[in-house]
């Protein structure tokens, strides 16, 4: 369910929707049910950009063009809503009046915008989503929620998994699980000293015990490089808005990694997912990041930094922007 529906979904269906016994689903509150409150979500927006002249809050995270266009988006949906006969009531109708009324603009655009609200992208629209999982998947992590202070760059983030994760439970240390039961007994017992010590013997050992809710909870520290792109390192020009892209994306977000491999520092290099959201797409379409063909071959991936450099979108919009990896051994050589 996109992010615009989850308040008016607990609004409006505060009773779950009933089967009629005709195999029909009944509606809830105010006409709304599971299947049509991304209408019903889309509806009221519109209705209130029409008094107001704002676009819904958190529409920037799912698509790239400016809240200006966003805005001219919504004054021709509204247009078109108004003189539709009737107005469409299904997520189908929905989503064929925005591809009719949107058409021309940028698809990636139009794919957040159906994703925001949760209605249907037609296959035509969804050709160049995230690619299957090929063979070579080592493993896959479900994180903790992220914190955007940790994430390092505009291609890499740190994460917490859970070490009551089936996986994890199995990895970990008997001495790390001591240390995280005598660290509790310390903080308890206002140890100050000895709870540093165990602190620290947790963390070198690629842990950290953490509190969710008022509860510690054992958590292993993983280092992600995001699979089949690089962005600009933070010193390069865009290297900043990389990296604050990436935050405004994951912080505060629990994620799924499928892990395909480990790099020469240690890393786990992966295809990274915040919900529906394949987040080196994102990286690619916003032109913040490069395609890593030397080490990546996916066709799609090379397709989504083509139509960025095509628009010269992000970095694209500069002449002869230096490639991360150039710039880096030119680093090095400096420095000898």
């Amino acid at each position: 369910m996109g992010n615009a529906l989850r308040f008016l979904y607990g609004q409006c269906c505060s009773q779950p929707p009933t089967n009629d016994g005709d195999g029909d689903v009944a509606l809830g509150y105010h006409g709304v049910s599971s299947t049509n409150v991304g209408v019903s979500a889309l509806a009221q927006h519109l209705y209130h950009f029409e008094i107001t002249s704002q676009v819904p809050e958190g529409l920037s995270a799912h698509v790239i063009s400016s809240k200006k266009a966003q805005s001219k988006w919504y004054k021709k949906l509204s247009k078109a809503w108004r003189e539709s006969k009737p107005p469409p009531k299904t997520p189908e109708e929905t989503s064929t009046l925005i591809l009719h009324t949107l058409q021309g603009h940028q698809i990636i655009d139009i794919q957040g915008l159906l994703s925001f609200y949760g209605l249907p992208i037609p296959p035509s629209l969804a050709a160049d989503e995230a690619p299957q999982v090929e063979d070579g998947l080592m493993f896959e992590l479900h994180t903790l929620p992220v914190d955007g202070k940790t994430v390092p760059d505009g291609d890499g983030v740190n994460v917490l998994v859970n070490t009551t994760d089936p996986r994890e439970s199995s990895l970990v240390p008997h001495e790390v699980h001591i240390a995280a039961v005598e660290l509790s007994l310390a903080r308890a017992q206002r140890n100050t000293n000895m709870a540093a010590a165990l602190d620290k013997q947790i963390k070198d050992a690629g842990y950290r015990v953490i509190k969710i809710n008022n509860e510690e909870i054992l958590a292993r520290r993983y280092r992600i490089r995001l699979r089949g792109i690089d962005a600009p390192e933070n010193q390069q020009v865009y290297g900043r808005e990389a990296k604050e892209e990436l935050v405004k994306i994951v912080d505060g977000k629990c994620l799924k990694i499928l892990v395909f491999d480990e790099d020469q520092y240690g890393r786990f290099v992966g295809d990274v997912y915040c919900g529906d959201l394949f987040v080196q797409k994102r990286m690619l379409k916003k032109g913040l990041a490069w395609h890593y063909a030397a080490y990546d071959k996916r066709p799609q991936l090379a397709q989504w930094e083509k139509d960025a450099r095509a628009q010269r979108i992000g970095l694209w919009g500069s002449s002869n922007p230096e490639m991360p990896w150039e710039w880096r051994r030119n680093h090095r050589q400096n420095r000898h």
